[in-house]
């Protein structure tokens, strides 16, 4: 969601300082699409940092025979929130 709404943002802002030709007597929309430009390429990076931390994993798999009953017991934990 964040790369896609960066690159948005970056797009409008390109467009709004090189694509538009009109004279706002209140705003400089030059100066608006060079600061959703930066906001834009600030998004993306955040964005990336935030896919490569959601990629660590930890996976814990225990062994074991259930004294009860005799059986073989596996069970498996992970943890993708680190």
């Amino acid at each position: 969601m964040s790369l896609g709404a960066g690159i948005f943002t970056f797009v409008v802002g390109a467009i709004l300082a090189f694509a538009v030709n009109i004279t706002v007597p209140w705003v400089d929309l030059r100066m608006v699409g060079y600061i959703l430009m930066g906001a834009g390429f600030i998004v993306i990076i955040i964005g990336i940092a935030l896919l490569a931390r959601k990629r660590t994993s930890v996976t814990t798999t225990r062994e074991g025979i259930d004294p009860v009953t005799g059986a073989r017991v596996r069970q498996s934990e992970r943890d993708d929130s680190i």
